[in-house]
């Protein structure tokens, strides 16, 4: 099928723009999905506030991989979130299997945030110049990400 979808960028820049919507489209979806599972699976005398803290993170990292899936059609790019491609290609520590302690959730989910967002500042750089719309939606969630990541490192304090 032809692309039914066109764009302005070029095709260096849509290029560079859509490898960088993919990453962060996986990365996203993989932090919903560890997320959640630490969501199902923490323990401990702080289930609740985490339990509850995970709802949001999750609601976060789905409404922005929706608008990051949504950014690569605009640019007529099909985004590809099936779970083998997920698996395949995000970059983030995971999550292990099983109940798990209130303060190693903590840490994992600190984790975690700390390497999607040095990714998506690569991301940030590599957009710069290929597509500012682009860049400016990286933002946007690198900071609704890091303001995350500092919530959820102070409980280590």
């Amino acid at each position: 099928m032809t692309n039914p979808v066109s764009t302005t960028l070029n095709t260096e820049n849509q290029k560079i723009t859509a490898d960088a919507l993919q990453g962060a489209l996986v990365d996203l979806i993989d932090l919903s999905l560890i997320g959640k599972q630490a969501h199902w699976t923490v323990i401990g005398k702080d289930f609740v506030p985490l339990h509850q803290s995970l709802d949001e993170l999750v609601d976060t990292a789905r409404n922005y991989y929706d608008m990051v899936a949504e950014r690569s059609t605009a640019i007529g790019v099909a985004p590809d979130g099936r779970a083998a491609t997920v698996t395949s290609g995000s970059g983030l520590k995971g999550y292990e299997a099983g109940w798990t302690k209130d303060r190693a959730v903590v840490e994992a989910i600190t984790d975690n945030l700390g390497v999607i967002i040095e990714r998506m500042r690569v991301r940030i750089k590599d957009t710069e110049v290929a597509d500012p719309v682009t860049q400016d939606l990286f933002i946007e969630i690198t900071a609704e990400l890091e303001k995350a990541h500092w919530m959820w490192q102070v409980q280590l304090a």
